[in-house]
């Protein structure tokens, strides 16, 4: 059943149930994206977690979320339960064996995994933006908050960076303005309150470091299979924002940073987006236009990227024009709606003239889907009604005594589980607030000490108040006098000052008399 270069997906069947032909996918077009979908119970996860084992055992290292906890299962040898038999006889599967696969467990929270972060500057102000579900007006300031940090030199890591950014601004609004544009005090405000309720939902133990080396969700091991990274998104799922921002900042980062490759043998990466819908809701354009920017263009560096979710309307149509290869599982059609996405799903399918597919949707069986796939030249297959092949792991999850034993072996054990808090713009900004703190304080006292100096010095020297030496204590003037600050007066002095007074009181007598004089007669 296996087939060299290809991954084998299953097994088709005519319309009298006889088996028709083995589906595969071929490795080289592994990075052309996919997209799983169909709705609750028809058998998502298995075929997940087939295309997982598939990969991995070609040598691609594989991430995908594991949202309730079944793919942990990978790390497990596989069970012999009734249907996994059962279907593996169906299809005329004798290649069929259980085995277990090299996983790495990572979580946000590091209760369930390795830690995983990134830094906020590597999350940047259009994620964050959206994480923080932020408007316009204050999309602006946090993209003013990003320069000043860039021109300032105030690395942003974690949180607390931002927030001690964010209380600059606000303290220096009207200076900043005038050089960045305008910094309204109201947007800062929302951006405060808005980072305290990511706090609060655990956004927290997202930023910072050790930021998550992407090389390392891209391991092989020695005998050459690709490592599983397993993302932990039960708890993780009850903020979907920031379960979506984290991945498609991830999807964004190994575009970044990943060299051209063009086409390859097969792809260095594939990554699942399960529930994936929550990329897409309440999405600004300017994001959905980066989604599939990314998705068209990521191809190019080696990586596969494929959706998993319910509906096929839940992913916008320039992004589902970008997906080659498709895996479909039963869909209900009770709705409008409903109808509406199994007439969507049917018209992205090349025909089969053997059956209608909006009619086969609606009657796919568990485990069983409509699978077309890239073939020659890129030209996607027929659609073909397809039994899904049994995983070869265990289908569950595991214990926790078996989480932690794998944890323990992982590749990369206590590299990312202890936090590290280096010097960036929080402890910037606090020294720099101390030592403004100190000069003003510093300022104030030099010029309290100047004001009581010059009060000091010139009480005395107003017009008509004379030099002060009248004030001065008797001790304090014969004590001057003995050292030449006051000068005794001569004799000669003394008496022009003794003449003077006397002819100015015998020219005041006279000038009484002679009034007085004129008066009598």
């Amino acid at each position: 059943m296996l087939e060299a270069d290809k991954l084998y997906i299953g097994t088709s069947r005519n319309a009298d149930d006889s088996l028709n032909k083995g589906e595969y996918l071929a490795l080289k077009y592994g990075n052309r994206h996919g997209i799983v979908t169909g709705a609750t119970g028809t058998g998502k996860t298995v075929t997940l977690q087939v295309l997982a084992e598939s990969f991995s055992e070609a040598g691609v290292p594989v991430f995908c979320s594991d949202i309730k906890g079944d793919l942990s299962g990978l790390a497990m040898m596989g069970e012999p339960k009734d249907w996994v038999l059962k279907r593996a006889e169906q299809i005329g599967f004798s290649d069929f064996a259980f085995a277990e696969y090299p996983v790495i467990f990572w979580d946000l929270f590091g209760e369930q995994g390795h830690r995983v972060r990134t830094t906020i500057a590597e999350m940047g102000p259009l994620l964050l933006a959206r994480l923080m579900n932020a408007t316009e007006a204050q999309e602006g300031a946090l993209n003013i908050a990003f320069k000043i940090a860039d021109q300032g030199g105030l690395p942003l890591l974690d949180l607390k960076d931002l927030q001690a950014l964010l209380n600059y601004m606000g303290e220096h609004a009207s200076e900043l303005s005038n050089q960045f544009g305008l910094i309204s005090k109201a947007s800062i405000g929302s951006l405060q309150r808005g980072l305290l309720v990511l706090e609060q939902q655990g956004a927290a133990n997202f930023f910072g470091e050790p930021a998550l080396d992407i090389r390392d969700i891209m391991r092989t091991t020695h005998d050459g299979r690709g490592a599983i990274s397993v993302l932990a998104a039960d708890k993780l799922m009850m903020n979907p924002r920031l379960y979506a921002t984290f991945l498609l900042w991830l999807l964004s980062e190994l575009f970044e940073e990943l060299p051209e490759v063009g086409d390859l043998d097969k792809p260095k990466l594939v990554f699942f987006f399960d529930e994936a819908h929550l990329l897409f809701n309440d999405a600004p354009k300017v994001l959905i236009e980066r989604v599939e920017q990314v998705v068209r263009l990521i191809r190019s560096k080696g990586v596969g990227v494929y959706f998993v979710t319910q509906n096929p309307l839940d992913v916008p149509e320039t992004v589902l024009a970008q997906l080659g290869n498709r895996v479909q599982h039963a869909l209900r059609a009770y709705t409008p709606r409903e109808q509406k996405a199994v007439k969507t799903a049917a018209e992205t399918f090349r025909p089969n003239p053997a059956f209608d597919c909006a009619t086969a949707i609606t009657q796919l069986g568990i485990g069983e889907a409509l699978v077309s796939t890239l073939e020659a030249k890129g030209i996607p297959s027929m659609v073909e009604r397809t039994l899904v092949r049994p995983p070869s792991g265990r289908v569950g999850p595991v214990s926790p005594e078996e989480r932690k034993k794998v944890m323990n072996l992982s590749p990369v054990a206590g590299q990312y589980d202890i936090d590290v808090d280096e010097e960036s713009a929080y402890e910037i900004l606090m020294a720099r607030a101390k030592k403004a703190a100190e000069a003003e304080a510093a300022r104030k006292a030099a010029e309290e000490k100047a004001a009581e100096d010059t009060s000091a010095a010139g009480r005395w020297t107003l017009p008509g108040f004379g030099t002060g030496d009248e004030d001065e204590p008797a001790a304090r003037r014969t004590s001057t006098r003995r050292t030449g600050g006051y000068q005794r007066e001569t004799i000669v002095e003394a008496a022009m000052k003794s003449a003077a007074r006397t002819v100015a009181t015998s020219v005041g007598r006279a000038l009484v008399r002679g009034i007085l004089g004129s008066l009598k007669r």
